[in-house]
């Protein structure tokens, strides 16, 4: 029930999902703090200057510079195609051109080369995408490139290595695990290694040092606990710990099966990253950081705004933000920054 609930709830008109649990009432008519968090975790989130653009769930964003760029998903209504750019240091937004393709959710996106990507996701008519774009920042214009090399797909993952897009895994039909790497110089599209692990739709994908990491998603229903990185050298995966307690070591006695879900959202400062917010078997708001260099999670405070899934998330000058989203009932439009070291403060929004 939960994988028809999550892969196609956008394919009818956001429909309230089955299965929402309590959470959901946390918000519906506001973005006040999620208070289920424990008053033992570290961390505040921080409202900041809301996206411009109307609310939405299942955009994109990438970001080149200093600058950070969302456009794209659903409204509720309508899939859209406006795009604006995010300047941190003045907490402005700005409306870019829009994007050409078809308008559409379930995108993915990624910078290379001091340029963005955008493709796949679908569109109204429920049509599988598999066309490319590329945003020039400087003459703010965009350029059809060659389509993708896999099947044309939605909720996939994205990340760039040594100026390549690599995009991978998703749902065509069937969950899938492949792997493509785009090479702006060539413009094409040449396959990786597949991911090692679990086919999975809905997962979240980070960069750190010349390294990416694939985790969370679903795969038949199933909340997935395997976690792995790909080094772009070798073409290869590496697994990490799993990410549910699965043997006696007392640092995963907290992690039960806290830390699966779909439709999150991750980013990363300093040696840190950070997952947040998406469902499992409803919508939850909790947080964990993990340690690159131990391999290992800590939960932090729970994000502070209305739960959510289909959220969008970017570091700028080594701070985190969190943005975009919908539950049941909304498709949001505030902007969060979260201080990970800080203590919870309600009086800050």
């Amino acid at each position: 029930m939960h994988m028809k609930t999550t892969l196609r709830f956008l394919k009818t008109k956001l429909v309230a999902p089955v299965m929402m649990g309590s959470l959901l009432l946390l918000g519906f008519s506001s973005c006040e703090k999620d208070t289920s968090s424990d008053d033992d975790l570290v961390g505040n989130w921080v409202r900041r200057s809301e996206f411009e653009g109307v609310g939405r769930t299942e955009a994109v964003n990438f970001t080149i510079g200093s600058k950070v760029y969302v456009g794209g998903g659903f409204d509720g209504t309508d899939r859209l195609n406006d795009f604006w750019s995010f300047d941190q240091a003045t907490g402005t937004w700005l409306r870019m051109a829009d994007f050409p393709g078809v308008a559409r959710n379930s995108a993915v996106a990624f910078a290379a080369d001091g340029k963005g990507y955008v493709g796949t996701g679908y569109d109204e008519n429920d049509n599988k995408l598999k066309d490319f774009w590329e945003y020039n920042p400087s003459t703010n214009t965009w350029t059809r490139i060659a389509d993708f090399g896999g099947t044309a797909r939605y909720n996939a993952v994205a990340f760039s290595l040594n100026n390549k897009g690599y995009v991978g895994t998703g749902y065509d039909g069937n969950y899938l695990k492949d792997m493509w790497k785009y090479d702006p110089v060539t413009n094409t599209w040449t396959q990786a290694a597949s991911l090692t692990g679990s086919k999975r739709s809905e997962a979240v994908a980070f960069v750190h040092n010349d390294k990416a990491y694939i985790v969370t998603g679903l795969n038949n229903g199933t909340y997935l606990n395997d976690f792995w990185s790909y080094d772009a050298g070798t073409n290869s995966w590496t697994e990490l710990r799993k990410i549910n307690d699965v043997t006696d070591d007392s640092f995963e006695d907290d992690y039960d099966d806290n830390i699966k879900r779909s439709n999150a959202t991750i980013f990363v400062m300093g040696d840190k990253a950070y997952l947040s917010s998406g469902s499992r078997s409803g919508i939850i708001a909790s947080t964990w950081e993990y340690d690159i260099s131990n391999d290992t999670w800590l939960e932090k405070t729970g994000f502070e705004g209305t739960a959510r899934e289909g959220l969008l998330s970017f570091t700028v000058d080594n701070r985190g933000f969190i943005v975009t989203g919908n539950n049941s009932s909304y498709r949001f439009d505030d902007l969060w920054e979260f201080y990970p070291s800080a203590e919870q403060d309600d009086d800050d929004n």
